[in-house]
This record gives C-alpha cells, structure tokens and sequence, in this order.
C-alpha cells in the first residue's frame, strides 16, 4: 500500500531560476518545478487516502469473492468434464476422455456407471477410482493405472488391460469376459463372482489374489501365470481354465 505522506513546501521560481546554469534547461526545472508544486499540494488532499484505502479494500471484498464462489467452479469443472465423457459416449478414440476422467477422479468424484466403451484410453491413471457398474466393454486401456480401483458388476468384456496395474483391485461379480490382462498386475485383486471365462491371463501377476469365489473361469488362458496362490491352478484347470502349453495369447 502507498503512504501518502505530507511532503515540504517546494522554493519559490525565483530561488530555483537562479540555480540554472544553462538557458536550454530552464524549461524542464521550470516543468519540475510545478511538478514539484502539484505532488506538494496532492500530498495534503486526504481523498487520496480515502481512494488508497478503497483500493485495498476492493482488492479484500475480490479475493473473498474469489474462494466463496471456488465451490461454484468446482462445479462447473466438473460439468465440464461429464460433458466430454457423455459426448463421446459410443464413440471410438479418446475424445478428451482421458484427461476428464483423470481429473475428475484427481478431485474425488465417483465414475459409477460411468460408459467408456469402446474407447481409446491407453496409460489412463484412475488409482482407487469408483468404477462401479462402469461400462468397460471392448475398451482399449493398455499400460494403465487401475490400482485399488472398484469395479463392482463392471462389464469388461473384450477389453485390452495388457501390462495394466489392478493390484488391490476390487472386481467383486465383475464380467472379464474375452478381456486381455497378459502381464497385467492382479496381485490383491478380489475376484469374488468375476465371470472370467475366455480371459486371457498369461504372465499376470496373480499374487495374493482373492480367488476361491471366482464365478467362472471357462476357457481363460492361465498359461505361464506369475505367482498363483496355492491351489488355484489346480481348481481352474478342473473348471474348464487353459493351464497348459500351446495357448496362442500373450504373443
């Protein structure tokens, strides 16, 4: 803020003409000089003050009105982004998918029954995201981040998780239907009710795996499966799991 500080009386032109040496620069002392004279004569207006203190002021009311509305920002922000998502629902590509989705999960929002089908979402980050009954069907989300994420009765069906992380998953009576998780991280996942009949598991990382509710496991590739728990081979390839050499996936 600008002290407005009463200044001293200027000389008078006589006193300041006599000091020049040089007739070319009389016209800007003589400038200086009224200069001198209008600050000498502003520094004692108080309305000065008066606007310096309004000024601060309305800098105060902008910056509370600034965090009062930031709600209402948020808001839109997030409209914003259900938008994008929502237009470009059925559509092949990303669309602006990814960045939406990636921010409204950054801020917290559930993406429950949410519709990416289809969609190009390649190295998507959705840690601990709440994908319940998301529609995922044929979704192309290679080297993504799925950690802890939950996909309660999501579909899956047909979609591309190749080299994704699902560990802590949740995919509690989820369809994996034909999708692909070759060298996927599933370790901590709960499988509890998944449907993951003709999935391709090869080299997936299966450690610690919630697995003895499976729903079905009919034709899934388990060939070359890094870290199953005990047991788990055994009771997949006696329900119809592909646990042996010669599975064409993976490649």
């Amino acid at each position: 803020m600008i002290l407005h500080a009463p200044r001293s009386r200027p000389g008078d032109w006589r006193s300041s003409r006599s000091k020049i040496r040089h007739g070319w620069l009389v016209p800007f002392v003589a400038a200086d000089w009224c200069f001198d004279w209008a600050a000498y004569a502003l520094s004692h207006w108080s309305f000065l003050d008066v606007l310096e203190y309004l000024g601060s002021f309305s800098i105060l009311i902008a910056v509370i009105f600034y965090f009062s509305e930031s709600g209402d920002r948020l808001k839109q922000k997030h409209y914003q982004a259900w938008q994008v998502i929502n237009t470009a629902q059925g559509k092949g590509g990303s669309g602006g998918r990814i960045e939406a989705l990636q921010e409204l999960n950054r801020d917290g929002v559930p993406l429950v029954g949410v519709d990416v089908s289809g969609a190009f979402l390649q190295g998507i980050r959705l840690p601990e995201a709440k994908i319940l009954r998301g529609n995922l069907n044929a979704v192309d989300a290679r080297n993504s981040d799925f950690h802890k994420a939950d996909f309660t009765t999501a579909d899956l069906q047909w979609g591309n998780f190749r080299e994704s992380n699902l560990s802590g998953a949740n995919l509690r009576d989820a369809d994996l239907s034909n999708a692909d998780f070759c060298a996927a991280n599933l370790s901590q996942a709960v499988l509890d009710g998944a449907k993951l009949d003709g999935a391709d598991l090869g080299k997936t990382d299966l450690n610690g795996v919630k697995w003895q509710s499976i729903g079905s496991v009919k034709g899934t590739n388990l060939w070359q499966v890094r870290n199953p728990p005990e047991g788990f081979l055994e009771w997949a390839g006696q329900h119809g799991a592909d646990t042996k050499p010669g599975h064409l996936g993976c490649e």
